[in-house]
């Protein structure tokens, strides 16, 4: 029979490992806890037409204020649900609390939007220039989220779902999901411009074309979309006219519920007591033995609450205190499902362990940081090193369901625009200032034909106050001022950005005409000198090529999920 370890300094009643070892037991051995389907919330039943339209607005990047951010962007299957780009993008580092680049309280979080305005220019931030923010946490999975009540790190999205423009309860319980879906699209960190309006994300959606930035589209929802619009979409879904907030928070979470994984080795093992090797039970000894079921219980390998584990000092994040202002809930965070965690690197609410080993070291050292309300079983377990080996090999295979791995039905996805050869490149040289700066450019919105707002900035702009944009057939070179630009002529005042130097952007209107499909334009951004021709300053070129709404297919082979493109093209 299963023991606990008695080597460990810490050793609760003997009543209370029995009851422990019971409990998890009886969790991990019942064929009655199976990983059903996640529960529906009473006024929202799970409809095939419904997931589809939610999968649908789930991977459009559209609904971003900049068109480069879906929910899916940061939610991707194959990396577990979670975001490739905080292992991956050297853009993706937050600044941590003491907004200082470089410490250890730095964040590898997710890449959103510029900090911009309605109008699609750019704001500077001081952090980010005029690049994409970084969000102060990591990106928490979205498969098997339907499982919890409570939702984001600090689980601030709850089971009431609330209209966000009558403020009418719409779903008495049940709705974190809901809830949480709705959250991203105002936030002018992850997709929205400062101080986006319901009313202006519905306009955007009624205006759009379905997944109209998206490639290689799963043939059934393509099918299903059979170029209607999405007025069309939410009647067919809902049953009747209207794109509304709470319908789209509806939709979403209806995809998210069809998003579990139950085909795993362990849910095989499970039912049959068989497929497990010897190492990988052996492993699920030391599981239990760490008293890591604690926190990551049952079938879903997680309690769904808050814990804080002293993986940062105590104030470096409030946590669930941010909701519930608990003094005993300072720096807790909802506790990761484990299952697929072998995708998801890197782990913790801060990225800041690379690797599941790290994960194991940490945890074997009692954590790094006390503080009052550090959970008691954080303690050191002094395992051995064949202990940490078996205990990686139960986390890794047997939690992992393939499908999701592998992205095949219902974990298969549409390839975003921010995954393609769409993006503009910033490419060549340019001539830095007599200071020696050189001026930066920021451009990453979809040259879509007919893209009412397609931004490009400048920032790191070292000299005068004024800037010109000009975008023409072929590289405007660097000797003198151009006179004009086929697409973009464009001078602008040059605001000071708090470090000594620049930056503006300018946001133009796309043509549209079909027979502009793949042609290439060319531009700089100039520092200019008062009556003078010659340039103080000139960035280096970008270029970028129209395209046409589901022109995409077939050419993301260099999508940031394989961990080979830093899709935006400028640093801070």
């Amino acid at each position: 029979m299963h023991t606990f370890r008695s080597k460990s300094p810490y050793s609760p009643p003997a009543f209370v490992e029995l009851l422990s070892l019971l409990l998890a037991l009886s969790a991990f051995d019942s064929t009655e806890a199976q990983l059903g389907p996640p529960p529906e919330p009473v006024g929202n039943p799970l409809t095939e037409d419904k997931a589809r339209l939610g999968k649908a607005l789930f991977w459009d990047e559209q609904l971003s204020s900049t068109r480069t951010v879906a929910c899916g962007t940061c939610h991707i299957p194959k990396d577990g649900g979670d975001d490739p780009r905080s292992a991956n993008d050297p853009l993706a580092i937050h600044p941590g609390p003491d907004g200082v680049f470089g410490g250890a309280d730095d964040v590898f979080g997710s890449p959103g939007v510029p900090l911009s305005a309605a109008d699609g220019t750019y704001d500077y931030s001081p952090s980010f220039a005029l690049l994409p923010q970084v969000t102060g946490r990591r990106t928490i999975s979205s498969v098997n989220a339907g499982y919890s009540s409570s939702l984001f790190w600090d689980g601030r999205a709850g089971e009431e779902f609330v209209d966000p423009v009558t403020e009418t309860v719409v779903l008495a319980s049940g709705a974190a999901l809901e809830s949480q879906a709705l959250g991203p699209l105002l936030s002018d960190v992850e997709m929205a411009h400062v101080g986006r309006t319901w009313t202006e994300v519905l306009d955007r959606v009624a205006a759009i074309e379905p997944l109209a930035l998206a490639g290689d589209v799963p043939a059934d929802l393509e099918n299903w979309i059979a170029g209607r619009d999405y007025a069309a979409l939410f009647e067919e879904a809902f049953g009747s006219p209207g794109i509304t907030a709470p319908r789209i928070g509806m939709a979403i979470a209806s995809y998210e519920r069809t998003q579990f994984t139950d085909q795993t080795p362990f849910d095989d093992w499970l039912i049959t007591s068989t497929g497990l090797t010897v190492q990988e039970l052996a492993g699920r000894d030391v599981f239990l033995d760490s008293s890591c079921d604690r926190c990551h219980s049952g079938v879903a390998f997680t309690d769904h609450d808050f814990h804080y584990t002293g993986v940062r000092p105590h104030a470096d994040d409030a946590g669930r205190f941010d909701v519930t202002e608990l003094e005993d809930d300072r720096a807790r965070m909802r506790t990761p499902s484990l299952r697929n965690v072998e995708l998801r690197a890197p782990y913790m609410r801060n990225g800041r362990f690379a690797t599941l080993e790290d994960v194991i070291e940490f945890y074997n050292r009692g954590g790094d940081f006390d503080g009052p309300n550090k959970d008691a079983f954080i303690r050191e377990l002094m395992l051995t090193e064949q202990e940490k080996a078996d205990l990686l090999a139960f986390l890794t295979r047997p939690l992992t369901d393939s499908r999701l791995a592998e992205e095949q039905e219902p974990f298969d996805r549409p390839r975003l625009y921010t995954e393609s050869w769409g993006l503009p490149v910033v490419y060549g040289s340019g001539v830095n200032s007599s200071q020696g700066i050189l001026p930066r450019v920021a451009a990453l919105e979809p040259p879509l034909l007919g893209n009412p707002n397609f931004t490009v900035g400048v920032y790191r702009a070292d000299g005068s106050t004024e800037g010109l944009l000009v975008i023409d057939d072929e590289d405007p070179g660097t000797d003198l001022l151009p006179t004009a630009g086929s697409l973009a002529h464009e001078t602008v005042f040059l605001s000071p950005d708090g470090v000594g130097t620049r930056h503006a952007s300018v946001a133009i209107s796309l043509p549209s005409a079909p027979g502009l499909e793949g042609k290439a334009y060319f531009g700089r951004w100039y520092v200019v000198s008062p009556g003078s021709n010659i340039p103080e300053a000139v960035s280096k070129p970008f270029a970028f090529k129209l395209f046409s709404a589901g022109s995409l297919d077939g050419i993301f082979q260099n999508g940031f999920e394989s961990g080979t493109t830093v899709f935006w093209t400028g640093t801070p």
